[in-house]
């Protein structure tokens, strides 16, 4: 992949149409959306960072002012840098998620979209893990978030019951 055609506008200055470019990067990186799941959260990514997983009840779109508004995106971009800034810098869950927030928040803005509409919409398709009935959790889930925020010990049963089903299915 040429980096260069990926930079449709350069600017050393904050522009919104380059961070709709990175936006556009960073989802061509990921391989595989699976929305067949379960997610705590919302949202997170594979152990090998190329699934993003988002939760299966979450809408694809919703509605502010007269226009309808995809959310994976920016979902996308906020769970690949959090990814890769756990990964490639070790940063402690906590940091990672404080400058994916911050990242996800730009770009939403940057696409014209209210971030109080946004995080309003979000919030109400929140899964918090103690409320929440999760029936599918993916195998290959990243599970470090969950330890990090003290969420693991019932999200690893879960995704080890799930591994159990997958090699009693083979």
């Amino acid at each position: 992949m040429k980096l260069d055609r990926e930079l449709r506008h350069k600017s050393e200055d904050i522009q919104d149409t380059v961070l709709m470019d990175v936006v556009g990067a960073i989802r061509r990186r990921v391989r595989i959306v699976n929305r067949n799941y379960d997610i705590p959260y919302i949202a997170g990514y594979s152990q090998d960072g190329r699934t993003v997983f988002i939760d299966r009840h979450l809408p694809r779109t919703f509605r502010w002012l007269m226009k309808t508004v995809r959310v994976e995106p920016f979902l996308m971009t906020h769970e690949i840098v959090e990814k890769a800034l756990l990964d490639e810098l070790r940063l402690h869950y906590l940091h990672a998620h404080q400058i994916a927030v911050r990242i996800e928040r730009d770009a939403v803005k940057a696409a014209g979209v209210s971030w109080w509409a946004y995080q309003r919409f979000m919030k109400q398709h929140e899964k918090v893990i103690e409320a929440e009935r999760l029936v599918r959790v993916p195998a290959t889930l990243d599970l470090t978030p969950y330890r990090d925020e003290h969420d693991f010990a019932l999200l690893n049963r879960l995704v080890q019951k799930e591994r159990a089903r997958l090699r009693h299915s083979d």
